[in-house]
């Protein structure tokens, strides 16, 4: 029998003990959540304005959630793609209504939904572009995060993704992020696919120039080329609108979701495409065992409503503006630049003074919540439910701390 360690550093000590050490968390031990809150072992409760990079869109334990999880346990957990069930086909006519596409596959984390865009462009690329099977490539951005699978890191631009991991796939080519001169250089007749993200989130909140996925889309239509995004961080309500394309264009000819499409209780993802994209995929040439089951069906059917019903989008835009306009006062000469679209921001902090990382656990004594990236950047991804004052709150206590550090 196990023992409950009786302190923090117990609790700490424990897992870094028994598990791989593929992360390095602030110094917290969680153990109860409810909406836009989270406490600790000690009692100790804390605003969460991470929300797990967008999975806890909704709020964490959401009782809709919940329910339609629950609701659903009392009637069929998981029978396997092997058969039909009642849920899937409403999950699927809910999403591709919901954002114009034609078909979808379901999966279940948001690396799953990358690695079915990839497939589905390669063998599109080979079958309706002729394009001799092994020649295929994918053109990519530079500083993008689309997950770590092998595959997916091999077109990786950071090293440090793919060191000691080799032999990497081929096929990929890495062009700057939001040049649109270095696309149509890039493309060649073995060209099937432009995957990016419309934001770059891991990357650090970088924010690409204007009308970039507009032109992005004309030239691949031009050239015969798949515009496929990922918006497995910037989807679902979370910049301002319920896609972050919608900025730019009418729709992708690929979307790969995820992360809130679980509404923060389930690993669920998706990608979606056009008809003729989809229908390269046969039976036997992918698949998931868990993606699309009746409990992942029934939380992202109850995901999608409560976007829609709530009108969370909308207040994204509202609220981030609000929160972009109080990050932007604070006058420190801390800051380098604040970014971001909707209730994604990113804080940009002047390494002469501090790390992105000192800044969030300052923050973390405070009562914030939030995580660094690439060593300058603090991200800021709240619940898509926090309330004004909330965030109001939130940027005095990062004005409050960022005012301590520079007087220390």
């Amino acid at each position: 029998m196990t023992e409950t360690p009786k302190s923090t550093s117990e609790y700490i000590d424990r897992e870094r003990k028994y598990l791989a050490q593929i992360y390095k968390p602030l110094s917290i031990v969680l153990n109860r959540g409810e909406g836009v809150w989270l406490w600790d072992t000690e009692g100790k409760k804390y605003l969460d304005f991470l929300s797990a990079y967008s999975a806890v869109s909704f709020g964490h334990l959401n009782q809709r959630i919940k329910k339609a999880l629950m609701d659903q346990m009392e009637l069929l957990d998981i029978p396997a793609r092997a058969f039909h069930t009642d849920r899937l086909g409403e999950f699927g006519q809910l999403l591709c209504e919901f954002t114009g596409m034609d078909r979808m596959q379901p999966m279940n984390s948001g690396a799953e939904a990358v690695e079915t865009g990839v497939k589905a462009a390669r063998r599109w690329g080979h079958d309706v572009k002729k394009i001799a099977d092994g020649n295929q490539r994918i053109i990519v951005s530079a500083g993008n995060f689309h997950g770590r699978t092998t595959t997916i890191i091999s077109f990786s631009s950071d090293k440090d993704y793919q060191r000691g991991f080799g032999p990497l796939t081929p096929g990929f080519d890495i062009i700057p992020f939001g040049d649109l001169n270095a696309l149509e250089a890039a493309i060649t007749p073995d060209t099937c696919a432009f995957i990016t993200e419309p934001i770059q989130g891991e990357g650090g909140i970088l924010m690409p120039p204007l009308n970039f996925l507009k032109g992005a889309q004309e030239i691949c239509k031009r050239n015969n080329v798949l515009f496929i995004l990922d918006e497995i961080q910037t989807g679902m309500g979370r910049t301002g609108k319920n896609f972050c394309y919608q900025y730019e264009i009418d729709k992708p000819d690929g979307l790969m979701l995820g992360k809130a499409l679980g509404g923060g209780i389930y690993p669920v993802s998706a990608f979606l495409a056009r008809e003729d994209v989809m229908a390269v995929l046969d039976p036997g040439s992918h698949g998931s065992t868990f993606g699309g089951n009746p409990l992942a069906a029934a939380i992202g059917i109850e995901a999608l409503k409560i976007l829609i019903e709530d009108n969370l989008a909308d207040r994204s835009a509202e609220l981030g503006d609000h929160m972009m306009r109080r990050l932007s006062a604070i006058q420190s000469p801390m800051v380098k630049d604040v970014r971001g679209k909707g209730l994604l921001i990113g804080l940009e902090i002047d390494p002469a003074y501090a790390s992105a990382r000192q800044v969030c656990d300052r923050l973390l004594e405070k009562g914030l919540l939030s995580k660094d990236t690439h060593g300058t950047v603090v991200r800021f991804a709240p619940p898509l439910i926090i309330e004004k004052g909330e965030l109001d709150w939130a940027a005095d206590t990062v004005a409050q701390v960022l005012s301590e550090m520079i007087n220390k």
